[in-house]
């Protein structure tokens, strides 16, 4: 008998027992050792403010409709898309993995999991690598996502609006990718770790910081903004801090209405590219070639090797049990962590 998170209401956390179905021959047992909480999607989620639970979303349309969500209703159960478990059991049919290997995945914050092998294929933690890394898998695949949605190289000048694990994931995959990163966010601690990852500016949100970013690029502005925040005036900001035609890439997950946003101001006057980065598929350029699994093999990959070290983001740790505590501190006081992990066994 295992054990699985429910959110039961807004701001309302229990953990619940769960018996797993019976094994078929192409299903592999995982026992979790930590999942990662997503401080986006998920708190909109604990907080009440996830649109599926207001509206229904039409797959076919491709719209959200007006009437209250149909089947996502609280409680919401096994919410989580960065685990990792070792294989406990294996069915008679599966050449995936083997037993004792530790995986990566998406199996929900559950203290074990019954998948189908080719969920896990490719997806086997090489030997040496830390396993809490393996939680990073979603939200590298996120920030490299905004990166190439980005098309950046060498000579583009970036500005990386938010530095939280996203935003820090961002500003290295973009200093890898050859740009000049500036990276801004409140928080000092955040923008130092920025800068020890290779940003080449870093500065605090400020009444005169569209200027200063002019001023570091002779008068033009950055090419490119990442908005990682999901901040609606940090949204407004980055189409400031962009010149003429440059682009805004809106990778946060923004919830309610974007009182803070101007269009009427430099995006429109600097005719300011605004799109969006979702995890859900890869940049349109790039979908003849790439897949989202390509996307996030590659952005697993680069964590798995240690660059960037996912492990100085690791703020803090929380048995499952005290799950209502992890979801506390995220929700009222987020800027004092990074990443947050739940852990449910020794590896």
């Amino acid at each position: 008998m295992g054990q699985v998170l429910r959110f039961t209401a807004p701001g309302q956390v229990d953990i619940v027992e769960e018996s797993l179905p019976r094994m078929s021959g192409a299903q592999v047992h995982v026992q979790t050792l930590f999942s990662g909480i997503s401080a986006g999607t998920e708190l909109s989620a604990y907080r009440g403010t996830n649109p599926y639970l207001t509206r229904t979303w039409d797959p076919d349309l491709s719209l959200f409709l007006p009437e209250a969500g149909a089947g996502v209703a609280y409680p919401l159960t096994g919410w989580g898309y960065s685990e990792v478990g070792r294989v406990t059991e294996i069915g008679s049919d599966v050449d995936a993995v083997q037993v004792g290997d530790v995986v990566w995945g998406i199996w929900g914050h559950r203290t074990e999991a019954l998948l189908n092998q080719e969920s896990l294929r490719g997806h086997v933690m090489p030997l040496g690598a830390q396993p809490e890394a393996g939680t990073f898998s979603r939200v590298a695949s996120v920030a490299l996502n905004a990166v190439l949605n980005a098309q950046l190289g060498i000579g583009s000048v970036v500005g990386v609006m938010g530095l939280g694990v996203i935003g820090l994931l961002s500003a290295r995959f973009a200093v890898l990718s050859g740009a000049t990163v500036i990276g801004i966010d409140p928080i000092a601690s955040r923008r130092e770790l920025a800068a020890a990852w290779g940003a080449h500016h870093v500065m605090p949100p400020s009444a005169d910081l569209a200027l200063q970013v002019r001023g570091l690029t002779d008068g033009l502005g950055a090419d490119v903004v990442l908005e990682l925040s999901g901040n609606d005036q940090a949204l407004h900001e980055s189409t400031r801090l962009v010149g003429r035609d440059g682009i805004v890439v809106a990778s946060g997950f923004y919830q309610g209405a974007a009182t803070n946003l101007w269009l009427g101001e430099e995006f429109h006057h600097n005719r300011v590219r605004l799109q969006c980065s979702q995890i859900g598929s890869v940049p349109p350029q790039l979908a003849s070639r790439w897949s989202r699994e390509r996307l996030v093999q590659a952005a697993t990959s680069r964590v798995l090797q240690g660059d960037p070290d996912v492990g100085s983001l690791i703020s803090h740790r929380y048995p499952l049990d005290e799950a209502s505590r992890a979801y506390q501190l995220l929700d009222q006081h987020g800027n004092q962590t990074l990443q947050v992990l739940f852990t449910m066994g020794e590896d």
